[in-house]
């Protein structure tokens, strides 16, 4: 028996209220969002570059949102650990990451040991900013340019020593960069973070780190680090007399450059993102924000999901030239 038309009406009509009842009830959850602390995770040690950004922006944000967000730091495995964490976090826009270039580099140094996938495991938030590396060095190291610590390694393989955040991180990315640039044999040591690694540094037991500029800048003005190199392709006024790495004869060491940015796990629905990125975008607009970020050296940027989206894929891209180029691999 065919159907009659009133049958036919009145089963498109109930198709369309239970569509309906589907979109009411995301926008709800969405209206209702949020009613109880948000974390935002960190894979850092506390004192770190990504840590002082997520602190900037967990304060202003839990203002607007009504909620307080909560830094979480993860340290560990060169942030693998926070990353899984908030991959397998209910997708409910209570349980963020504060993430950086380990989300995509992660995967290709270490397919055997991530548990998640950089791209079908998240939802892009936004991009918050760019971190221009600087060579630092303790005042003590007597090499006074990056030419000079170049000559140095050269002179003596393995003898001169470059911290980092951790294997894999964008400050071991750029001293491997460095070594392949050079031909030069330098010895890697890795830390739970960029602060630990920066306080061994200072101390001169390590000769020197490729560091995200952030906070460093009151460093230098105090000679508790010199600036030999900043990885920008413009100089910086917070470092005065610091070449860029092009003027320097470095020029490939722009492209090692780092970022900070927000991801939710996959599933987060839209319009929770949305309003994520919008409150974060306005966060980032507000002069005491801005005045923060610059004062610690970051360069904000503030973008919608979709463009976020668009620079992780570009960014993945980069890195696999530099790790197949290097061929640096997972210890």
């Amino acid at each position: 028996m065919k159907p009659s038309a009133w049958s036919m009406t009145r089963l498109c009509g109930v198709l369309v209220a239970a569509l309906a009842g589907l979109v009411s009830v995301e926008a709800l959850a969405a209206d209702a969002w949020p009613s109880r602390p948000i974390r935002l995770v960190v894979g850092f040690a506390a004192g770190g570059p990504t840590d002082v950004i997520a602190r900037v922006l967990a304060n202003d944000l839990g203002q607007s949102l009504g909620q307080p967000v909560v830094v979480e730091n993860r340290p560990g495995a060169t942030a693998m650990i926070a990353t899984e964490l908030v991959a397998n976090a209910a997708p409910d826009g209570y349980t963020l990451l504060m993430s950086s270039v380990q989300l995509g580099i992660n995967p290709l140094l270490y397919s055997d040991r991530v548990k998640y996938d950089p791209v079908k495991s998240f939802t892009p938030v936004s991009l918050v900013t760019s971190l221009p590396l600087a060579v630092v060095a303790a005042p003590s190291v007597p090499m006074n340019s990056l030419k000079e610590l170049v000559e140095q390694a050269k002179a003596k393989p393995g003898d001169v020593m470059y911290a980092s955040s951790g294997l894999g991180s964008a400050p071991h990315m750029a001293g491997a960069t460095l070594q392949a640039l050079t031909g030069t044999q330098m010895t890697h040591v890795p830390f739970k973070g960029n602060g630990p690694a920066l306080t061994e540094v200072m101390a001169g037991r390590v000769t020197f780190m490729f560091y995200p500029m952030v906070g460093l800048a009151q460093q230098v003005a105090a000679s508790k680090l010199k600036a030999l190199v900043i990885c920008s392709d413009r100089p910086h006024p917070d470092f005065p007399g610091v070449p860029t790495a092009a003027a320097a004869g470095f020029p490939d060491l722009v492209n090692t450059s780092s970022w900070v940015g927000v991801v939710a796990p996959a599933g987060t629905p839209k319009p929770v993102i949305d309003r994520l990125a919008t409150e974060l975008r306005a966060a980032l607009a507000k002069p005491a924000v801005r005045q923060r970020m610059s004062d610690l050296g970051a360069e904000i940027v503030g973008n919608t999901p979709s463009e976020f989206s668009a620079f992780l894929a570009r960014d993945f891209e980069r890195w696999a030239k530099v790790i197949s180029a290097t061929g640096m691999k997972g210890q």
